[in-house]
């Protein structure tokens, strides 16, 4: 693998992973100088670089060494795993966190006055998809023979067309297939975005930077969605609020200056702090309520 001191990230250039994965890295403190073909972007407040590209391009771009990280949906990055053991190949780049994000299904779908018993009614049928691999081996796994119509795009409508009977296809809403009087029977695959890695490690300058990255964004993907609530009470009040804090993080409390029986708490909720838990809150003896957004947290 090439050495260099400069890391290299590649991510989605336009589609629905590419603003998530950008705000992913700016909550990780990275900023970036756009060149002129905007392919391509140098790092100012890390020696970290990015790579605007196909989301199909990025396990190939990691596996070649053209890039170090990459930000792909598990559903690329299998399907191509899959296709390189099918064709001989090793295991060339891996999974190193799940980002929380892209989520959505690799789904068998058929006609809506189809009458579905199982996977054993593909038996003998045609299945259009985008990916061979992971319908082929699902296909295997329950030892259903069946065609794989291999399209590039307008899945949905390969019934229509009679190219196929059925469809395996990636879902989100299900608004798609519904337009395309379809409905999904069997979800065959789960996928959201990834940071995938060289199954090779790098053990040059590029290592600590991604080490120091993954650091960071394991805070920022620590306390997403978090909040952070402060108040005042009484301190025989605690017990009751301790248990109206949803999710809560141990909690700090601290001796209000002159007030033996009163304290300020503050504590970090992972869940959804409702304007109803508050009210309870505050007619459990709680004031001064305040919640504010968590961004970053580093343990």
């Amino acid at each position: 693998m090439t050495s260099r001191d400069r890391l290299r990230i590649a991510i989605q250039k336009s589609g629905r992973l590419s603003d998530p994965a950008r705000e992913l890295l700016d909550r990780a403190g990275l900023s970036f100088r756009e060149s002129r073909d905007r392919l391509f972007c140098y790092g100012e407040s890390l020696a970290i670089d990015l790579l605007l590209v196909r989301d199909d391009d990025i396990p190939g771009l990691i596996a070649d060494g053209v890039c170090d990280l990459g930000v792909v949906g598990r559903n690329v990055l299998d399907e191509q795993a899959l296709e390189r053991r099918a064709n001989g190949g090793g295991e060339a780049f891996v999974e190193l966190r799940k980002l929380g994000f892209g989520r959505c299904r690799l789904s068998v779908a058929v006609p809506q006055d189809w009458t579905w018993r199982g996977p054993a009614d593909l038996a003998g049928k045609r299945i259009a998809t985008s990916y061979p691999f992971l319908l082929g081996d699902w296909l295997r796994r329950q030892g259903v023979d069946a065609e794989v119509v291999v399209l590039s795009g307008s899945v949905e409508i390969a019934p229509r067309l009679g190219k196929a009977e059925a469809i395996c296809d990636l879902v989100s809403s299900g608004a798609t297939l519904v337009a395309n009087q379809l409905r999904e029977v069997e979800i065959i695959h789960e996928s959201e975005a990834v940071l995938a890695a060289p199954a090779t490690p790098f053990v040059d300058e590029r290592a600590a930077l991604a080490q120091l990255l993954l650091r960071r964004l394991d805070g920022s993907l620590k306390v997403r969605g978090s909040k952070l609530i402060m108040f005042q009470a009484p301190r025989a009040a605690l017990s009751d609020l301790l248990g109206l804090l949803p999710d809560a993080e141990p909690p700090t409390i601290m001796r209000l200056d002159g007030r033996e029986d009163e304290v300020a708490l503050q504590a970090v909720c992972r869940s959804e702090i409702t304007w109803q838990r508050l009210e309870d809150m505050k007619r459990a003896g709680a004031r001064g309520l305040l919640v504010l957004p968590v961004e970053q947290m580093l343990a």
